[in-house]
């Protein structure tokens, strides 16, 4: 798959996103209110969940975020491989 390589810049340009991006990266997958509750005690943030679903929409369109429905719950997975592709050509 082909992946937009500003869209992933812009995703990570962001600080408020790169959190959001170490929080999903630490479990397998976690629901909006769970990453909402862990990005306002652990990083003491005071943003809305609005603001949040906008970071995450920044974040799925740039591949780095994927979700998913679980019943009534929406549910966030990290995906590495936008990034993987985006060093490869840097790296190898």
């Amino acid at each position: 798959m082909i992946f937009d390589k500003d869209a992933i810049f812009k995703a990570l340009s962001d600080s408020n996103r790169r959190l959001m991006l170490d929080e999903l990266s630490e479990r397998k997958e976690m629901t909006l209110y769970e990453l909402t509750s862990r990005l306002i005690m652990k990083h003491n943030l005071s943003i809305s969940r609005q603001a949040i679903a906008k970071h995450l929409a920044v974040l799925e369109e740039a591949g780095l975020v994927e979700s998913k429905r679980k019943g009534k719950f929406r549910v966030l997975q990290f995906n590495n491989e936008p990034l993987e592709n985006l060093l490869k050509g840097w790296i190898d």
